[in-house]
């Protein structure tokens, strides 16, 4: 069974945390009543009922193998509830990619994203010390590399691609909208062409942290941390989709190209599949 952690609720609170309520237990307390409630077996809550009239929502954060249970406040926003995680896990607020129906934005409220009651909050991250040991001279190729991409004619225009975009667009493709970023969307982004001219839809499943890529053959299912790079590059006429893809290996040879990508959702897939702290 996954380990457990819990939070110490010592000291000041937590950012839109309220501090337990008196008589939950412990030595010398009372009986544990209606106002405490016990945790889940395999996790430890955090925080109890608010008295001061503040509502708090029931929050199951999960860290790789880690769980924990807290009570946060409604009205706080995205970037208080990471620097409760950070309290938690001590994964910097830069460092996280927090989920919750696709990346959580940090200006809006709990409320406005309408987390309810028992909602899973998935977290994915390095610590600091897991990034320092990470190889940079890997980083260092890559940006050669796209050094490399940069000096070279557009994608769309060279020969492997070309085979596949003058097919044209795809009839049931999902619709682009030019100039806007949206969060991904609830259901596959599909009806889009891979490097054969076959349709392929893809798949975020943010709870298991993996990519599915769906053909009418099979499904991959990838770790999204065993995707090196994401690159893409506007279809040239058809500025409001892009081609894109999904390094799989050390080197270009093991790009997974998808074709005709709805404009609104590039960004969000590489920050879903690589973590915004990876561009600093």
């Amino acid at each position: 069974m996954a380990a457990t952690h819990s939070a110490a609720a010592e000291g000041a609170a937590e950012p839109g945390m309220e501090a337990e309520a008196p008589g939950c237990g412990g030595e010398g307390g009372s009986p544990r009543g209606e106002g405490c409630r016990a945790a889940p077996p395999g996790a430890v809550s955090n925080g109890s009922d608010a008295e001061s009239g503040q509502e708090l929502v029931e929050l199951r954060v999960i860290w790789n193998k880690n769980k924990y249970d807290v009570k946060f406040r409604l009205d706080s926003t995205g970037a208080d509830l990471k620097q409760k995680i950070h309290s938690l896990t001590g994964l910097p607020p830069a460092m996280q990619k927090v989920m919750f129906k696709g990346l959580l934005p940090e200006e809006k409220t709990l409320r406005e994203i309408k987390v309810t009651n028992g909602a899973k909050i998935m977290v994915v991250g390095s610590t600091i010390n897991d990034v320092l040991a990470v190889n940079t001279p890997k980083d260092a190729a890559q940006q050669e590399g796209k050094a490399e991409e940069s000096k070279k004619e557009p994608l769309c225009r060279q020969k492997q691609h070309r085979k596949v975009l003058d097919k044209g667009k795809p009839d049931d493709v999902m619709p682009s909208i030019k100039g806007v970023q949206e969060h991904l969307p609830a259901v596959p982004l599909s009806g889009m062409y891979n490097k054969s001219g076959g349709k392929v839809r893809l798949t975020f499943k943010l709870e298991q942290d993996q990519l599915w890529i769906g053909t009418k053959e099979r499904t991959e299912k990838l770790p999204m941390a065993s995707i090196k790079n994401v690159v893409s590059e506007p279809i040239e006429g058809h500025e409001d989709y892009h081609m894109m893809a999904f390094q799989l290996g050390p080197t270009e040879a093991s790009y997974y190209w998808v074709y005709w990508v709805p404009n609104q959702y590039v960004d969000a897939i590489k920050d879903t599949v690589l973590g915004k702290w990876q561009y600093f």
